[in-house]
């Protein structure tokens, strides 16, 4: 980890029949071997040790009534703030565990926005579910947002792993929809963005990005489509312009070659598969959501709820440990350029 130790981190505990409250178990059992920094989470203390039993662990949970508790608790139990709660009932999704995700979700961002905890990670949830208990947001980058109280286009997800890491410009909208939804302007802004938060929360002094085209072959000189020539490479070169490190319109089908991924820190892809594919295909286990943009750090493993396998012992730990750490790590970034400034 880089820099100070931050202070603890707050989790959210997920839809509790999904996998999340398992894999947060399992990485608080392997926190000493993954070096994760002191976390709690918000509510689901029997669900917790419930998920948990069902992975052959005796989970000692303690309630703690402030954040600052969870470092001294963390070592001999896992530290749960807040009394919320319910019944776990791995792979059968209900309105009483939405909400008990739902107000998991507002309690760990409140903490975070805050400053009580150094960062925010956020288990899978069911959207569909959270939709009927009063969620009105795409999703969680969307609310983590909003309570921070930016517009959702100044936040960005981005997907990062060992291998890769990629952001789709255009997120939850029809692929019918992705021409009409982009320009210049927002290729442009997010593309600072990215650029601003690779330098602050990864340490990279100087960050390449590595654009996408749309269209196959990156249009062809506009025999496959013009948006390339039109919106893609304007915009890249204001970027330039600006003395952003950026390169493109590259045709998608060749941007994610090991040859080609080393050449650049990040890709912007136009639309949420173009991203989302490759990372999950170099990196699924490992792979990590975390929001850009944002005066918190937020991170989330980059699967979803899992509603069938929940229980089962199935499920890979991999992602909820590597949100955990990056989180830490972007943290202590920020802790070490405060006490800098």
């Amino acid at each position: 980890m880089t820099g100070p130790r931050p202070g603890p981190l707050a989790i959210s505990l997920g839809d509790p029949a999904g996998i999340g409250p398992e894999l947060i178990a399992e990485a608080w059992r392997r926190r000493a071997g993954a070096d994760l920094p002191p976390f709690a989470v918000t509510g689901g203390a029997e669900a917790l040790r419930a998920a948990a039993a069902s992975r052959g662990i005796a989970l000692p949970v303690q309630p703690i009534a402030d954040l600052a508790e969870a470092p001294g608790v963390f070592a001999r139990a896992l530290p749960v703030l807040g009394a919320a709660d319910g019944d776990w009932a791995p792979g059968s999704p209900s309105a009483e565990g939405a909400r008990l995700a739902f107000d998991s979700l507002a309690a760990a961002t409140r903490l975070a926005a805050e400053g009580q905890a150094a960062a925010v990670v956020t288990a899978p949830v069911a959207k569909g579910w959270l939709a009927r208990v009063g969620f009105d947001h795409p999703g969680q980058t969307e609310y983590v947002a909003a309570a921070c109280g930016l517009a959702p286009g100044d936040a960005v997800m981005m997907l990062a792993g060992p291998n890769l890491r990629a952001v789709p410009l255009t997120v939850h909208v029809p692929l019918s929809e992705v021409p009409a939804s982009l320009s210049q302007d927002l290729i442009v802004r997010r593309a600072r963005i990215v650029a601003a938060a690779l330098a602050r929360d990864f340490g990279l002094a100087q960050p390449r990005l590595a654009v996408a085209g749309l269209n196959p072959h990156a249009g062809e000189e506009g025999r496959f489509g013009d948006e390339e020539t039109t919106i893609i490479a304007p915009a890249v070169a204001q970027l330039r312009d600006e003395g952003i490190e950026v390169t493109g319109p590259h045709p998608a089908d060749a941007l994610f070659t090991p040859r080609a991924r080393a050449r650049y820190d990040a890709a912007l892809c136009m639309y949420h598969d173009q991203a989302l594919i490759p990372l999950k295909a170099l990196d699924f286990d490992e792979g990590v959501n975390v929001t850009l943009g944002l005066p918190l750090v937020r991170t989330s493993p980059d699967h979803g709820t899992a509603f069938d396998i929940a229980g089962k012992g199935l499920a890979d730990p991999g992602a909820m440990i590597a949100a955990i750490a990056m989180a830490g790590a972007c943290a202590a970034r920020r802790a070490g350029a405060r006490a800098r400034s």
